[in-house]
């Protein structure tokens, strides 16, 4: 059967399922490459995760504005190279503050009052702030901070290109870092090697977090993400991360794309094992290639058509999709409440038990008692997003997925309980008092919800980062056994998060751009160096990225 194109023109026409961090970047790349693009995005607005909720606070008076997930904005020097590519910068987009402290630890400790520690990317500030906990550990922190620089170094060729099978492995950088990795090992052990107090190793374990893992489980090559907010900082975009959304949004329509809002796309059309379209709305709409930008392993369940999964392998069907690990999920409150907070941008909380907690999130399928958290009070950085005299508050806690808790968990239940939990919580161990009268504006988000998001198992941070579903073990950037398929984001190389998500969209598009015989916009960037990304500023000038993270030593 023919299709039509939806918009004239002979360059080839790349669709885009959904407009989230992966899709709207590998718009920006392929629109700026010279290709026709359309962005396909189920909900009213561009975002997906990332995306902003507003909450009305009553009375006449502004919205409430939260992000819906992402609140941590690392390494801005690989979105910039994004916009460079498109002959922009993310300075003259975005408006950017970095923070310091980073965030503020609240490490609870089973019968005793917990340990405060704020972050700061002063490496010898931090190092007398965890002497005081431990003098050994504070000064082995530097040497945790050089080793892992190394360690990114030579890992940085990973994350800038496809990783298809074991073959793709074999350059000198991999077998460079190969001693470095000590891939039998967690996160928790490796840290065991460099800290001896185990409020020190939380401090600088947590991060596996951001993966929805446990650091007890997570492999060890993840140390690189403490060091990588040591190193390149943690930011604030002025209106939150979607406004990063927002400004790749306008950048990709000044290049042409077309973002087609409330467009769920319903399947991915085949002639034969390529891709030639998409359905939308009822609507079959014909194109060159697609990227999708959909959770990964919802998408493969529901967007391609059964003959044509039987060509994905260990990917092609729902059982051995589901028999997957998946990374925890999330209870998530959004309050707008009267008044200020004194906390920080950012607080974490983690659990007197903390590894009970792990278990009952990660193992048992159950809702954690004494609950870790984290707070973002955005609010007190950035006067945007609540009303004059009023805080937006996000409130996240790590649960169980549904398809570890197996459906033990009745959510219409839990998330009112937990709720109160929670807000005890914040009261007992972070010093906010009782938040319950100053609330104006609330809304509450579960496992359920996030899973009528289209996000599998409700999982919030997608497949786990595990050693067997990671580089070629995850969904590829080009899917393997069928033409014309690239995936972008955080269920395919390099994994979740912000930055590895806009380095899956320059893999994807790179990819796309060979495939069709065009040249890549990322061409026209050269390598960011060591000392220009660490010092890296929200400003316009010179080209910088595109090929290295770190480079000079």
């Amino acid at each position: 059967m023919a299709f039509r194109h939806s918009r004239g023109g002979d360059a080839p026409h790349i669709a885009i399922i959904g407009a989230g961090p992966g899709g709207l970047a590998s718009a920006v790349l392929l629109s700026a490459a010279g290709l026709r693009v359309t962005v396909y995005e189920a909900q009213d607005r561009v975002g997906g995760r990332t995306g902003r909720v507003r909450l009305p606070a009553g009375d006449g008076r502004a919205e409430f504005g939260f992000d819906r997930g992402a609140t941590f904005f690392m390494m801005p020097h690989v979105l910039d190279e994004i916009f460079r590519a498109a002959g922009t910068t993310l300075g003259d987009e975005v408006e950017m503050t970095r923070l310091d402290p980073m965030y503020r630890l609240v490490l609870g400790r089973a019968g005793r009052e917990p340990l405060t520690l704020d972050t700061t990317q002063d490496i010898a500030a931090m190092s007398e702030r965890i002497g005081a906990i431990d003098d050994a550990d504070g000064r082995a922190f530097e040497r945790f901070i050089a080793d892992n620089r190394a360690k990114l170094s030579l890992m940085e060729s990973i994350l800038r290109r496809p990783i298809r099978g074991p073959l793709d492995l074999l350059d000198l950088d991999t077998i460079r870092v190969g001693p470095r990795l000590h891939p039998t090992l967690s996160v928790h052990e490796l840290l065991s090697k460099y800290f001896r107090d185990e409020h020190v190793r939380l401090a600088v374990a947590f991060q596996s977090k951001y993966l929805g893992m446990s650091p007890f489980e997570c492999p060890s090559l993840f140390t690189i993400l403490p060091f990588i907010e040591y190193e390149f900082g943690v930011w604030h975009p002025t209106g939150g991360c979607n406004a990063l959304l927002d400004a790749m949004a306008r950048v990709a329509e000044r290049g042409g794309a077309a973002i087609r809002t409330s467009s769920p796309v319903e399947a991915i059309l085949f002639d034969g094992a390529r891709a030639d379209g998409v359905v939308v709305n009822g609507e079959r709409i014909g194109h060159d290639a697609v990227v999708v930008n959909a959770d990964a392993t919802w998408a493969l369940k529901h967007l391609v058509p059964a003959d044509v999964r039987e060509r994905l392998g260990t990917w092609g069907s729902d059982a051995s999709i589901d028999r997957r690990r998946y990374s925890c999920s999330t209870f998530m409150l959004y309050l707008g409440v009267d008044g200020a907070l004194d906390l920080p941008h950012h607080t974490i909380y983690t659990s007197g038990s903390y590894r009970q907690n792990l278990e009952d999130i990660t193992t048992h399928g159950r809702v954690p008692s004494d609950p870790s958290l984290y707070v973002c009070n955005a609010s007190a950085t950035d006067a945007t997003l609540a009303p004059e005299g009023a805080s937006s508050v996000y409130v996240l806690v790590p649960v169980s997925n549904l398809k570890t808790s197996g459906g033990a968990v009745d959510w219409r239940v839990e998330g009112p309980r937990l709720r109160e939990e929670t807000l005890d919580q914040m009261s007992r161990v972070l010093g906010v008092g009782d938040l319950r009268p100053r609330i104006r504006a609330e809304l509450a988000v579960t496992p359920d919800d996030w899973r009528t998001m289209n996000i599998n198992h409700g999982a919030t941070f997608n497949l786990a980062h595990s050693l067997d579903q990671m580089l070629h073990k995850r969904p590829q950037n080009r899917l393997k056994g069928v033409d014309g398929v690239y995936l972008a984001g955080g269920g395919t190389h390099p994994g979740s998060g912000l930055p590895t998500i806009f380095l899956s969209a320059q893999i994807g598009a790179r990819q796309i751009a060979r495939d069709l015989g065009v040249a890549c916009a990322m061409d026209r960037v050269r390598a960011v160096r060591t000392l220009e990304a660490r010092g890296w500023e929200p400003r316009a000038g010179e080209a910088v990225g595109g090929a290295s993270l770190v480079g000079a030593m």
